[in-house]
């Protein structure tokens, strides 16, 4: 099954959700065409070239401003957020309004226009020829960081890569577990230290050894513990303090990893982050369980940060580079 498909089917709740809202709000409006019978003698008339276009086999609806408020309406539902909405439906609008439009034609324009904001940020990990290349990877526990680290070092072992992988959420054996069993799977070591030390002491080991071996990235977990957000800057700004001690240029990267079902919290977990450490990049998880896909058009639309990989589910190969109009289309559920 590609990527695509895996994506179409596990956002169905998303693609549902805005796809029905589509359906009702022109349909609504043909619900009201007998009153507006002049409108009517606008579209195309039913003969060869209509029907070959099907023009009268499907509801249409004016565009006018009821019909771009229920539009709105259900992208903000669908968590793109208020702004970005309202830019959305402005940009659908240019050129279409007073037309009469079907559903399937707002569909499209409602993927291109996704698809515009999505295309600028849609970028894979950069790789940098120095050695190791160090990838710290934060967020919130629970966000799906340590699944996310798994899946992309198996990647990058797959690909060639020598990955080595420092479990530095010190505090949560749980996450430390969930890694060494990634790691194992992947044939990639694991570097972990006594529950509760100091996360800056394991990362400068880990990357003292990774640059020893000649490992080609080193990516280091962190704890996400924001209910204290001052110990957590300090803890992840003494990572970087100490891991520089060995590569001055380091970190590489530093990925925020997002849980797709925290809808627009996901959009104040990017301002902490940001002010926290130097975020360059996200990826976001569980869009499967979610109705709210949208949220990934709002942070590309509000932070112009790349969106390096999207997660659907549990299975190596369900994290994958972030593709801007395969997303739309599933957004929106066009088929194909």
């Amino acid at each position: 099954m590609s990527f695509f498909k895996k994506l179409k089917d596990r956002l169905f709740k998303s693609s549902d959700k805005i796809g029905e809202g589509l359906d009702a709000l022109v349909a609504e409006g043909e619900e009201k065409t007998p009153e507006a019978a002049p409108a009517a003698t606008e579209a195309p008339k039913a003969g060869l070239v209509g029907r070959l276009l099907g023009s009268g086999s499907e509801p249409r609806r004016v565009l006018d401003d009821a019909m771009l408020e229920s539009l709105e309406d259900v992208l903000i539902q669908a968590d793109m957020g208020v702004e970005t909405a309202a830019r959305v439906t402005a940009n659908i609008a240019e050129g279409r309004f007073g037309r009469r439009i079907s559903t399937e034609e707002l569909r499209q324009a409602l993927a291109e226009e996704v698809t515009r904001i999505m295309a600028p940020v849609a970028r894979p990990l950069p790789l940098y020829p120095q050695k190791p290349q160090v990838v710290l990877v934060v967020g919130v526990n629970g966000s799906g960081k340590t699944t996310t680290i798994g899946k992309l070092a198996s990647q990058f072992k797959a690909a060639g890569k020598t990955v080595v992988i420092a479990a530095g959420d010190t505090f949560r054996a749980a996450a430390v577990d969930q890694l060494r069993i990634w790691g194992d799977r992947a044939g990639v070591p694991v570097l972990t230290a006594p529950e509760g030390s100091d996360p800056a002491s394991l990362a400068f080991d880990a990357l003292t050894r990774a640059r020893a071996e000649g490992a080609d990235l080193l990516m280091i977990d962190t704890a996400g513990r924001l209910q204290n957000r001052a110990d957590l800057m300090e803890e992840l700004a003494k990572i970087v303090r100490v891991i520089r001690k060995v590569d001055p240029t380091a970190p590489h990267n530093t990925l925020l990893v997002l849980d797709a079902t925290t809808g627009q919290n996901a959009v104040t977990q990017v301002e902490i982050f940001r002010k926290i450490a130097d975020v360059s990049g996200l990826v976001m998880t569980k869009l499967d369980g979610t109705a709210k896909g949208g949220v990934l058009v709002a942070l590309a639309d509000r932070f112009g940060l790349p969106i390096h990989a999207i997660g659907v589910g549990e299975q190596i190969d369900d994290l994958a580079p972030f593709d801007p109009e395969d997303f739309a289309r599933a957004l929106v559920g066009i088929e194909g």
